[in-house]
């Protein structure tokens, strides 16, 4: 994988998102960290598909939406509050930012 290895942290909170209990009580940092990297998988996807955006800011958003997508899913699945999934937004929207290089999009 490109931006996260199979054995990072963000794919190991994945693994504890999605395999929690519904009502599980999880942290926005760590539903962030499994967002980020199912980001990072559906981007890769994307851009096998669709070849690379045409920037840097596309990319980037592109990303950030995936990232939305998982934490909106995992929030009506597991029974999370609005406070939990808009930081839980913020902080994968930190993490891509952070992965995403100018060179890497």
């Amino acid at each position: 994988m490109g931006f996260f290895s199979d054995d990072s942290d963000q794919a190991q909170a994945y693994d504890q998102v999605v395999n929690a209990p519904h009502k599980a009580e999880l942290s926005h940092e760590l539903i962030a960290a499994a967002a980020s990297y199912e980001a990072a998988k559906a981007y890769e996807k994307h851009v096998e598909k669709n070849g690379k955006p045409d920037n840097h800011e596309k990319a980037k958003e592109i990303m950030a939406g995936f990232a939305g997508a998982f934490i909106d899913r995992m929030v009506e699945t597991k029974g999370l509050d609005f406070v939990d999934k808009e930081k839980a937004k913020r902080h994968a929207q930190s993490q891509v930012s952070d992965v995403v290089g100018t060179d890497n999009y």
